[in-house]
């Protein structure tokens, strides 16, 4: 399957990837900009062709039959959003279970433009004590890149603007541009 999502992604779409931190078991992917939802897609399909399980998050209405099926296949989370705190305490147990988990999260949480980006990503490395690695969704040249790496240091807030400052840079990359706020 790795093979045939590999030949999709590269060959028929046209799409690379370039990667240029150290390769871990377990992390939290921070994948933005997100203004599509192509960038799912894409994302999936870099992530698995790559050899990769990476689990998401979703909302828990969108379980339903028969794409509840398909999400859980590709690694799909439901998600109640009523309960933040319970979010990070489970999603901190699924890393401490497998030594191979990898969650991806877009801090923008939406689709639609938002300046005010999920705090959950760094609350979650920090609990579950794993790197974040930022991952870029490159439309202008067809390319998924992650270069940076980054350790919570305890600071939610430093963390996140952190994050924001590192993706300041690729506003113009994304899908829909005017969408991409940090």
């Amino acid at each position: 399957m790795k093979h045939i999502l590999s030949f999709i992604y590269r060959r028929c779409l046209g799409w690379s990837s370039e990667v240029t931190v150290p390769d871990r078991d377990s992390c939290l992917m921070c994948v933005a900009p997100h203004t599509s939802n192509w960038d799912f897609i894409y994302a999936i399909l870099f992530d698995r062709s790559s050899g990769g399980r990476a689990h998401f998050m979703m909302k828990k209405s969108w379980f339903v039959w028969p794409l509840s099926l398909l999400f859980r296949w590709q690694g799909g989370v439901p998600i109640d959003r009523s309960s933040r705190h319970q979010i990070t305490d489970r999603m901190a147990e699924e890393f401490r279970q497998d030594p191979h988990f990898r969650l991806a999260i877009t801090p923008e949480g939406t689709r639609s433009p938002n300046a005010h980006w999920h705090q959950g990503i760094v609350r979650i490395a920090t609990k579950a004590e794993v790197p974040i690695r930022l991952y870029v969704l490159d439309y202008r040249h067809k390319t998924v890149h992650c270069r940076c790496e980054l350790w919570p240091t305890g600071d939610v807030e430093a963390d996140m603007q952190r994050i924001k400052d590192y993706y300041s840079q690729f506003g113009e990359v994304a899908r829909k541009p005017a969408k991409f706020i940090v």
